[in-house]
């Protein structure tokens, strides 16, 4: 294939097995990202402090996306400066694939709340410079056009990764170490195929960075690019009550639903979930792509999502529950393709994809952080559960109702 100027928007559409490699890719990724948060860290943390579980996963989950927040800008903008044959995307999928490998080897060794909270951050380090690689390949080689569709490939693994690691750390071993360690394992042949079968697009050496990444690259000025802003707030703010509404899933189904099996219950509503993402993630996508127009799609999106947080806000019952994981599924399908072609298309610079999108994955990333600061007083002190669901539905809303500030795409 014929590949375009890295400097310019791509024109040529990417095949079938481009797609197939960045999507096993990432389902190694999600496997490794999403696991551990909604299954492993929740029974090791339960196991070591039982009393203080709530507090503790809110300290370890906060402070590995703090980490996050940091490394996936940074290694996005040392990629948007990387030469060399492998090119500028490769090199960190693989070694972020590897070091997120390490990380998780390290916490599966952990007995104490500390070590595992380091551990976790030592995962993030990794799996987020993968991520950044990953996520600029999209800017880098697929046109405009097909974006929302190859978005809804990609977010599929970001469900489909939960249910495949859950199940296999649940079925395929015994136990959260062996559990963490088997996705170690896997995390790295998952990113060979798209690494080693695909081209990477360099950069013409006169049009690379002459200069080391510096603190002010980061910011980007709302007023010069305020769609780039808006676009910002708006995936924050989704992804905030996402954050809020799914980090107690486990602690929710045990001490409100009074489910008597938990973690077979998050499983089951995590399958109903994925299931509404898969019917909607590439049709939203395709749809999106034909009709040229995101920000109605994005907004009715984040409503569904809402209204998912709002049944659990009113009956804390299984039946409502299994529900609500498939209108939120539903919800996030056509939200995710459809909102990051939307981003891709407001970034400031060809020249900074990575370091640009790594500024963006802030704002998934940042939730992990206040979305526990938030979630646990609201829980204990603030009505509860009810309370928790009920803030999830108007930041979701909020979120959907500010896509409309942005004015350069339609």
């Amino acid at each position: 294939m014929v590949m375009d100027d890295p400097r310019t928007e791509p024109q040529t559409r990417v095949g079938g097995g481009w797609i197939s490699g960045l999507v096993l890719a990432n389902l190694g990724l999600y496997m490794a990202f999403l696991t551990p948060i909604q299954v492993l860290l929740a029974e090791q943390i339960d196991a070591i402090d039982p009393s203080g579980k709530e507090i503790a996963l809110g300290w370890a989950t906060g402070v590995g996306a703090l980490v996050a927040v940091v490394a996936n800008p940074l290694a996005g903008a040392l990629s948007d400066r990387t030469g060399g044959r492998f090119g500028r995307r490769r090199p960190w999928i693989l070694g972020g694939a590897a070091a997120g490998a390490v990380g998780l080897a390290v916490t599966s060794a952990q007995t104490t709340i500390v070590g595992v909270t380091l551990g976790w951050c030592l995962a993030q380090l990794g799996l987020n410079a993968m991520l950044a690689g990953s996520s600029a390949v999209v800017p880098d080689q697929v046109p405009v056009g097909q974006r929302a569709a190859v978005s809804g490939w990609i977010g599929i693994p970001q469900t489909l990764g939960l249910v495949v690691g859950a199940l296999l750390v649940t079925t395929a071993v015994t136990g959260t170490a062996a559990g963490y360690l088997l996705l170690a394992v896997l995390v790295v042949p998952a990113a060979l195929p798209f690494v080693l079968l695909t081209r990477d697009p360099r950069m013409p050496r006169e049009a690379r960075h002459a200069r080391t990444v510096r603190l002010t690259d980061f910011w980007v000025s709302p007023r010069a690019y305020p769609d780039f802003g808006w676009a910002w707030l708006t995936r924050f703010l989704v992804m905030l009550g996402n954050a809020i509404g799914t980090l107690y899933l486990l602690y929710f189904l045990k001490d409100a639903v009074h489910h008597a099996n938990p973690d077979e219950g998050v499983l089951v509503l995590t399958l109903l979930y994925t299931a509404g993402v898969v019917v909607t993630a590439v049709g939203g996508g395709v749809v999106s792509d034909r009709w040229g127009r995101r920000k109605a799609l994005v907004s009715v999106s984040s409503v569904v999502m809402a209204a998912a947080s709002l049944l659990l806000t009113f009956w804390h019952t299984w039946p409502v529950a299994m529900g609500a994981a498939l209108l939120l599924g539903l919800g996030f399908g056509a939200y995710i393709a459809v909102d990051q072609a939307l981003i891709t298309q407001v970034l400031p610079s060809a020249g900074d994809r990575a370091k640009d999108l790594g500024v963006i994955n802030i704002a998934n990333s940042a939730p992990q952080v206040l979305g526990p600061a938030l979630a646990a007083p609201i829980v204990a002190y603030a009505g509860g559960y009810a309370g928790l669901y009920l803030t999830s539905t108007v930041v979701t809303v909020l979120g959907g109702v500010l896509v409309w500030r942005i004015r350069s795409v339609p």
